[in-house]
């Protein structure tokens, strides 16, 4: 129950979904967590629940200025940090013909610059704190790409290469801090409802019947695996992809 015993961990988009489950098991296993989100009262409600080894703070990762703040209020209030989930992220349905510019910009500002400034802000504080880990938040469409939903698919590639550069550096640098990619493909979340159905809220209810349909997991099992990889156990692994689909990405098209 102490895999993660005493180190601080930042968990991005940990109002819902696979965030909110990244934090409390991160909590429930030894870490004290910060819980950010843009969604104040959701983010706030999922410290609260987890109790008093967590504290909500409004991260817009998309400004580098919130990440300063989020990271120096980090250092302050518990001396160090030892983890990063970057976890949040957007998604919106379009091929690359019926994707106009500003949902591309938007969807990349979020997915990449997010992820981008989440490591870029980290890594000197992880270096102090004596090394760490970041898990930067992919999909399975970074790797066999999906039509429908090609900025997300773009983004998501662009974390896969921007991990790899980024565990590179670090081990260059010799500051102890591995980061991993992480590649779902379905998980029961919000998120995928707006893929199925085009609606940008759902009710639990909805994402469980949605996820009757499709390859799709708990967001505890994705939760499973960073807990992993922000741990000691997986001190040797930085720089991969890890991919949870079931299959999916090795399963030929229908009609194949």
């Amino acid at each position: 129950m102490d895999r993660v015993a005493g180190k601080v961990a930042i968990v991005t988009g940990a109002a819902s979904g696979m965030g909110k489950a990244d934090a409390k098991l991160l909590a429930a296993q030894g870490a004290r967590v910060v819980v950010t989100d843009l969604n104040e009262s959701d983010g706030q409600a999922v410290a609260d629940a987890i109790g008093a080894e967590a504290v909500f703070m409004r991260l817009d990762v998309a400004d580098e200025d919130n990440w300063r703040a989020v990271v120096g209020a980090t250092m302050e209030r518990f001396g160090k940090l030892d983890i990063l989930v970057n976890n949040a992220g957007m998604i919106a349905l379009g091929s690359v013909v019926d994707t106009d510019l500003e949902t591309w910009r938007k969807i990349h500002a979020v997915n990449n610059d997010g992820v981008f400034l989440g490591c870029k802000h980290a890594i000197p504080a992880m270096t102090q704190s004596g090394g760490g880990s970041i898990i930067n938040m992919s999909s399975v469409a970074a790797i066999h790409g999906q039509s429908f939903v090609a900025a997300y698919s773009a983004s998501k590639g662009a974390v896969r290469a921007l991990t790899k550069s980024v565990a590179m550096h670090c081990k260059e640098q010799k500051n102890g801090i591995r980061c991993n990619s992480v590649h779902p493909d379905g998980v029961k979340t919000p998120m995928v409802v707006k893929v199925a159905t085009g609606r940008d809220t759902a009710t639990a209810q909805e994402i469980e019947e949605v996820g009757k349909f499709g390859n799709m997991c708990e967001p505890e099992e994705i939760a499973n695996l960073v807990l992993y990889l922000a741990s000691d156990e997986s001190s040797f692994v930085t720089g991969a992809e890890m991919v949870i689909d079931n299959g999916s990405t090795i399963t030929p098209p229908l009609g194949v």
